[in-house]
């Protein structure tokens, strides 16, 4: 018997029992779906991440001084003084903190952060309205202010904020631009802050010196370098390596990605756990087919049926069955995907990795959970089969 003719008995077999081959193939399409949909969640959740570090800026370096370790802080000067060493591009050295901004009867608590004119470039900060800060406003301590877009929705809602006037902590700051949308971040929105210029950030703020630098390199390649001078710079001047951290945002996304990576693994394991017990199911009925076709199977025998005949024709009844239910189960992935990302505002990203794993693996769980039934019916002793009720 060929192939074409094997096929054909297979699919016969199924259409007449149509719900139970349905019920069958519906623990592998919803195997196949919630690995297409949990992975995509995953690498979506990954990709988002991934992007909203390296729109941080790029090529950046981290320095942070922990205030508990040690008292030293470095000076603005001093820091600037880095800007012309070899494969530095840019300096920004910031002072935090927590604020009170009024604009007449409204009030809301947001950060601060005093930065310099760099800032823009190397953390990738731009203002959709107004400008930024310039040299000029930190050599004569302006009082300006660029708002968060969150801060200016919660104080002025649909009113342009720029060149009017509102009050940080009690003193009047007049408002120069208005920051871009930038979304959530690891420690809070980067919408819901305020930003002025960093001399008039550390009068306001009664803080005396620098714990918090980010430095740009001039390139990718460049980065180990600048890492190394500054880690040199710092232990010269503190003489504590646990007093300071110089991180690298390669190492950041490195874990980012290494985290992501490993939860997306868990993800498709936990799915793929319902792809195994559709295999269960798609064993259990292949069982109980062959008992209810012992007959048929023995007559088939009886008019020169070959044992691998009658193997090929179960295990492809199995294959039909799974490899059905993993084409609709990659449709019915695809669209809880786009919805479960259009209702939870999350990313998903789908690939052609994910569907191609999915399927091959609901095509392999029917052919491993098809194997034994289809064994036991090759098995079958033809003067057995035709004496079964």
């Amino acid at each position: 018997m060929n192939i074409w003719q094997t096929v054909k008995l297979a699919v016969a077999g199924i259409r007449a029992n149509k719900l139970r081959s349905f019920l069958t193939m519906l623990g592998v399409i919803i195997g196949v779906a919630a690995v297409i949909v949990l992975v995509s969640i995953g690498e979506g959740t990954s990709k988002s991440v991934t992007g909203k570090i390296q729109g941080l800026g790029s090529n950046l370096v981290s320095i942070t001084i922990r205030n508990n370790e040690t008292p030293v802080s470095l000076s603005y000067d001093e820091i600037m003084d880095w800007k012309a060493r070899p494969g530095i591009l840019g300096i920004a050295p910031v002072i935090n903190g927590n604020v009170s901004v009024k604009y007449g009867n409204k009030k809301y608590d947001t950060s601060l952060e005093g930065i310099n004119s760099d800032y823009e470039q190397v953390r990738n900060f731009h203002v959709q309205q107004g400008r930024f800060v310039i040299p000029t406003d930190l050599s004569f301590r302006q009082k300006i202010v660029l708002l968060g877009a969150e801060v200016a929705r919660q104080l002025f809602g649909q009113i342009d904020p720029v060149g009017e006037t509102v009050k940080i902590n009690g003193e009047n700051f007049k408002v120069v631009g208005l920051l871009e949308e930038k979304g959530g971040a690891a420690f809070g929105s980067n919408d819901d802050k305020v930003m002025i210029p960093l001399t008039t950030a550390e009068r306001l703020l009664n803080s005396k010196g620098i714990r918090t630098v980010y430095v740009q390199a001039a390139s990718a390649e460049d980065v180990d370098s600048v890492v190394a001078q500054l880690d040199n710079l710092l232990y010269k001047k503190i003489k504590n390596t646990d007093a300071y951290r110089v991180f690298n945002q390669a190492e950041m996304l490195a874990t980012v990605n290494q985290v992501t990576g490993t939860l997306t693994v868990m993800l498709g394991g936990i799915a793929g756990i319902s792809l195994l017990v559709g295999g269960i199911g798609i064993m259990n009925i292949m069982l109980v087919s062959v008992t209810e076709r012992t007959r048929e199977i023995g007559i088939r025998k009886a008019i020169g049926g070959k044992r691998r005949d009658i193997l090929r024709q179960f295990l492809i009844e199995a294959l039909v069955v799974s490899s059905s239910g993993g084409v609709l189960g990659i449709l019915a992935g695809l669209g809880g995907a786009r919805i479960i990302g259009s209702v939870m505002s999350i990313e998903t990203g789908v690939s052609l990795q994910i569907i191609g794993l999915a399927f091959g693996f609901a095509v392999l769980v029917g052919i491993v959970f098809g194997i034994y039934p289809a064994n036991k019916a090759a098995k079958l002793n033809p003067i057995e089969a035709l004496r079964f009720q």
